[in-house]
């Protein structure tokens, strides 16, 4: 269950701008390649990571967060997932292993078992919400 509420997004999007988009592709029509470009306009530093693409967006792509180079991944805060819901848990794992802040579900995705463990280590959880449509609604 999502309890978010819009003052913890607020400080979440004012707080933190180093984002790791798990899930990214590569096809300018996709939501989490428009959601990507749309971060970077607006001076989000962005991480993309998918297993079978080597460059998103002008940006180096990664197979999984734990690929990302030390000196990056140390930076990252927020972890924005486009994966399906049974495949979150995982991500959450690579997410505390690296320190994030964040864990970000988009819209229509979300995992208790997932959630619950992120919180668990302290991190912030946000399900079923678009980061960039979040965004938008705070600054526009």
């Amino acid at each position: 269950m999502d309890i978010m509420d819009s003052t913890t997004i607020k400080d979440i999007l004012t707080s933190f701008r180093n984002i790791a988009v798990v899930g990214i592709s590569d096809k300018p029509e996709r939501p989490s390649n428009m959601v990507a470009g749309y971060l970077l306009q607006h001076g989000f530093t962005l991480y993309p990571v998918n297993p079978v693409l080597k460059e998103v967006l002008g940006r180096p792509c990664f197979p999984a967060l734990s690929s990302i180079p030390a000196e990056q991944r140390k930076k990252i805060e927020i972890i924005n997932i486009f994966r399906k819901s049974a495949d979150v848990l995982p991500i959450v794992d690579e997410a505390i292993a690296i320190g994030a802040k964040v864990i970000w579900m988009q819209s229509g995705i979300t995992n208790e078992d997932a959630a619950l463990k992120a919180r668990n280590a302290g991190l912030l959880v946000v399900e079923n919400r678009c980061i960039a449509v979040e965004h938008q609604h705070l600054y526009h």
